[in-house]
């Protein structure tokens, strides 16, 4: 269990996720971020100096990627603070978050900031030397498509593996239909009163379109309207499978950011002091191979272990779900009500760029405790590899 390390209330943002080849489809997400960083921090008066350490999330590969680190902390501000590239797949963002979180804890660190970035637009593809090819052919591997499509190791595409875990589980078409509708409605209540929950976090990005013209991304870009016809017209992905595309996630572009520090300091830079926001405890697990979705319950259950908690305890919960199978597993793994958590909307509904979605699901999560008078939040969520992360986190 961690004391030290807190967030301070409003010292974060989300921008909004753009669909893929959308409005961010050009950009280098290392400078997006940057950018995106620094005009929010100017609007608040803060120097980004103030930082000790960086932390860059990002897994889908961007130009000048080897200087990522210590390139993206002198474009945000802070020229003389270093910075380290943390990349795990979905879990970037609650593995950065923690490592910050630890560095506060052993007095390693004051004051650091974490920025969560990915462009799944235009991935890369990356040519490998293979000299003892027939030849010389080369090995070539499109980081988006390839991951996507198939584990090295289990050998599934990451879509096999939800279906795995509901075939053993005994998991529905219907039921997963009925969490893809959910969470849709769960989505479309924070965009009540033009978008009131959205915008207690939420920060635009400034996109140059032309030498003189520039636009601004201010809400997410595309979300699909979701209606249970329109799902029961829907195909599944896979032969037999269970799942839609109506009932899995997109890939989508984005970032956000998080201050990690200590309580001071988090004081004095949240926007109400009297909120406070700690981070509390980590859970990590693997799954069985070829079982992504499963990983979730373990690593959950060990954040709650740590954090000397039950899941009774908790207020809000907040978990990355690319297929409504891992909703259903996790509710029916730990006793809770499937329709119950993931208010306001989840990557199921608005996308996943991959190292910053979970980081938008934190946040969106201590703004929803926080509304509700406070208490402790859970987020996790499952990761390529059939891994996943949890933490929890307090807010006062």
């Amino acid at each position: 269990m961690l004391t030290k390390a807190y967030i301070p209330y409003g010292g974060y943002y989300s921008t909004p996720f753009s669909r893929w080849q959308g409005s961010f489809a050009n950009e280098n997400s290392m400078e997006l971020g940057a950018a995106t960083t620094k005009r929010w921090m100017t609007e608040k008066n803060w120097d980004p100096k103030m930082f000790d350490y960086v932390f860059l999330g990002i897994t889908i590969g961007q130009p000048k990627l080897f200087y990522g680190g210590p390139w993206t902390s002198a474009m945000l501000g802070a020229e003389n603070t270093p910075g380290v590239l943390i990349s795990q797949a979905c879990s970037t963002s609650t593995t950065c978050i923690f490592q910050a979180s630890v560095g506060i804890e052993t007095g390693l660190y004051k004051n650091t900031y974490a920025l969560m970035t990915d462009r799944a637009s235009n991935g890369p593809h990356t040519i490998w030397p293979n000299p003892k090819g027939p030849g010389g052919e080369v090995i070539s591997e499109n980081w988006m498509m390839d991951h996507f499509g198939k584990d090295p190791w289990a050998g599934g595409a990451m879509i096999q593996t939800a279906e795995n875990v509901a075939k053993e589980a005994g998991i529905t078409r219907e039921q997963c239909d009925a969490v893809a509708l959910r969470r849709y409605e769960q989505y479309t209540d924070s965009l009540a009163d033009d978008r009131a929950f959205q915008k207690r976090y939420m920060f635009p990005v400034e996109i140059q379109v032309a030498k003189k013209k520039t636009i601004m991304v201010e809400a997410d870009e595309g979300v699909m309207e979701t209606t249970k016809e329109g799902l029961d017209r829907l195909r599944p992905v896979l032969p037999e499978g269970v799942h839609t595309f109506g009932a899995q996630t997109h890939p989508a572009d984005g970032h956000c950011g998080v201050i990690v520090t200590t309580q001071d300091k988090a004081k004095e830079l949240s926007k109400d002091p009297s909120v406070e926001v700690q981070v509390i405890s980590y859970g990590y697990a693997r799954a069985k191979k070829g079982f992504m979705a499963a990983a979730v319950v373990p690593a959950c259950e060990m954040a709650l272990e740590k954090a000397e908690r039950s899941v009774n305890d908790v207020k809000t919960i907040k978990t990355h779900n690319p297929f409504s199978a891992n909703d259903i597993y996790l509710s029916d793994q730990m006793g809770i009500d499937v329709m119950g958590f993931n208010n306001y909307g989840s990557s199921l509904v608005y996308g996943h760029p991959q190292a910053p979605t979970v980081g938008r699901l934190i946040i969106e999560g201590i703004e929803e405790t926080a509304l509700n008078g406070g208490g402790y939040l859970l987020v996790g969520g499952c990761a390529a590899g059939d891994t996943a992360g949890a933490i929890v986190l307090k807010v006062g």
